[in-house]
C-alpha cells in the first residue's frame, strides 16, 4: 500500500513544481539567462528538494520554511528581479500550492471522515489516500484558475505591494506551522475553521489583490498608449506641415537665384553687393544642407539641426537614405525625431564647447545602420525615461523607438563609454 502514497506524493510534488513554473513565469519579469532551461530550474529544484525532505528527513514543521527559502534562492539565481518581487512570487506559490491545498484537504477530510483522517501504513501515519487524491485534483483545478488570472499579468510588483502580501502570507503561514506543531487542535471545530479560513481567505486576498493591481496597471497603460499615439500623430502632422513649407521654399528657390543676378547687374553699389552676399549665404545654407534621399527625413534633420543651433550644439548629419523606401514616414519620425531630441536633452547639461551630436545612417549590404552619438555626463544619460518631472506625460521616446525598430525586425542598443553615448540601430532591408 505504501507505493500508492508514494505515487500520489510524487504527482503532488510535480504539480507543485508546475505551479511554481506558472507563477514564476507570470510574476518574474527579468530572466537572468536567456535559455530554455532557465525557466525550469526553480521548478526542478523545488521538486527534488521537496521529495527529499518529505521521504528522507523528519523535519516536521521545519520542512515548509526550508522549501520556501530554497524556492526564493533558486528564483533569485534564475531571475534579475528585485528580492521583494522574488519573495512575493514565492509567497503566492506557497499560498496557492501548499497553504490553500492543506486547508482543502483538512476540509474534505473532516467532512468525510471526521477525526479518522489518518491511517497506519507500514508503521507510519498517513492521511487517507482518498483525501490526498481529492487534494491533488483540487491543486490542478486551482492551478488552472491561477493561470487564467495571471497569464496576462503585466504589473510589476512594488515594495509596498510586497509588504502587504508578506503580512497576509505570514498570517496564513503561521497558522499552518501551528497546525503541524499541533498547537492548534484540529479536533476542535473552532480551530479547524480558523485554520481552513486562514488559507482560503489568504488565497482569495492574493488573487483579488493581484487581479485589481493588474487591471489598474492595464488601464493606466492604455491611457499612456493613447497619449503616445496622440503625441506621435501630432509629431507627424508637424513634419507634414514642414514638408509643405519646404515645397513652397523650393518653388521660389530658382527664381531667387535669378533675382539675385538681376540685382547684381543693375546697380553695382556697395549696398547692393552686401544684399547680394547676404542672399547668397542664405542660399548656400540651403544648398549645403544634407539631402538624405528621403524628403521627410530631410525635414526632420533640418528641424532638429535648427533646434540644436538654438542651444549652441554642434550638429552634423551624414545620412544616406537612397533606396530606403520600406519605412513609413511616421516610423522615420519616431526613430530620428525622438533619438535626436534625447541627444539634445543630454547635451544641454554640458558646457557649450562639449556639445556635439552626430547622426549617421547608411545601408550596409542588407542592413540599415543608424548611429546617433552625443557627448554626455558620465552616468547621466537615460535609456528608458526622461529627466522631466512629469514622467507620465514624457518619457515615451525610447519605448517608441524600440517599437518602431522592432516593427521592421530590427534591434537597437544603447552604449556609453566615458563621456560619449551611442544609440545604434540595425534594421534588415527587405
Amino acid at each position: 500500500m505504501m507505493w500508492v502514497y508514494q505515487i500520489i506524493d510524487i504527482l503532488s510534488t510535480i504539480s507543485e513544481g508546475f505551479c511554481l513554473y506558472v507563477i514564476s513565469r507570470c510574476l518574474c519579469k527579468e530572466p537572468r539567462f536567456q535559455t530554455t532551461i532557465n525557466k525550469f530550474i526553480p521548478s526542478i529544484a523545488e521538486i527534488m528538494i521537496t521529495y527529499t525532505l518529505t521521504w528522507f528527513t523528519e523535519l516536521g514543521a521545519w520542512k515548509m520554511p526550508l522549501i520556501l527559502i530554497s524556492v526564493i534562492a533558486t528564483l533569485k539565481i534564475c531571475y534579475k528581479d528585485t528580492i521583494y518581487q522574488i519573495i512575493s512570487a514565492a509567497e503566492v506559490w506557497m499560498i496557492v500550492a501548499s497553504t490553500l491545498l492543506e486547508a482543502i484537504i483538512y476540509s474534505f477530510g473532516h467532512w468525510l471522515y471526521g477525526n479518522n483522517q489518518l491511517v497506519m501504513v507500514e508503521g507510519q501515519a498517513f492521511t487517507r489516500w482518498e483525501i490526498l487524491t481529492i487534494g491533488l485534483a483540487a491543486r490542478l483545478l486551482i492551478l488552472g484558475i491561477v493561470y487564467l488570472i495571471l497569464k496576462n499579468f503585466k504589473y510589476k510588483i512594488q515594495l509596498k505591494d510586497s509588504v502587504i502580501l508578506t503580512l497576509v502570507f505570514m498570517f496564513a503561514f503561521v497558522c499552518s506551522i501551528l497546525t503541524v506543531f499541533n498547537v492548534v487542535n484540529l479536533e476542535r471545530v473552532a480551530d479547524l475553521t480558523l485554520y481552513i479560513s486562514s488559507g482560503v481567505l489568504a488565497t482569495f486576498f492574493f488573487i483579488i489583490f493581484m487581479y485589481s493591481k493588474n487591471i489598474l496597471y492595464l488601464r493606466e497603460q492604455e491611457q499612456r498608449d493613447r497619449m503616445q499615439i496622440a503625441q506621435l500623430q501630432q509629431q507627424f502632422a508637424y513634419y507634414q506641415e514642414k514638408m509643405k513649407d519646404e515645397e513652397r521654399v523650393r518653388s521660389i528657390y530658382h527664381d531667387l537665384k535669378n533675382h539675385l543676378l538681376v540685382m547684381e547687374n543693375r546697380q553695382n553699389t556697395e549696398e547692393t553687393r552686401q544684399m547680394a552676399e547676404t542672399l547668397r549665404s542664405q542660399i548656400a545654407d540651403y544648398e549645403d544642407y544634407v539631402h538624405t534621399g528621403n524628403e521627410f527625413l530631410d525635414i526632420i534633420l533640418k528641424d532638429k539641426a535648427a533646434k540644436a543651433r538654438e542651444k549652441q550644439i554642434d550638429f552634423s548629419a551624414m545620412v544616406d537614405f537612397h533606396g530606403i523606401d520600406f519605412m513609413e514616414p511616421l516610423d522615420i519620425s519616431t526613430i530620428f525625431g525622438n533619438a535626436i531630441d534625447n541627444a539634445i536633452e543630454a547635451s544641454e547639461n554640458l558646457p557649450e564647447y562639449k556639445r556635439l551630436i552626430t547622426v549617421k545612417a547608411e545601408r550596409v549590404r542588407d542592413m540599415l545602420l543608424i548611429t546617433i552619438e552625443n557627448n554626455t555626463q558620465p552616468g547621466n544619460h537615460l535609456t528608458e525615461g526622461t529627466t522631466k518631472k512629469d514622467r507620465f506625460v514624457h518619457g515615451f521616446g525610447i519605448p517608441n523607438i524600440k517599437k518602431a525598430v522592432e516593427k521592421y525586425g530590427g534591434q537597437c542598443s544603447f552604449q556609453q563609454e566615458e563621456r560619449v553615448y551611442w544609440l545604434k540601430i540595425l534594421i534588415p532591408c527587405p
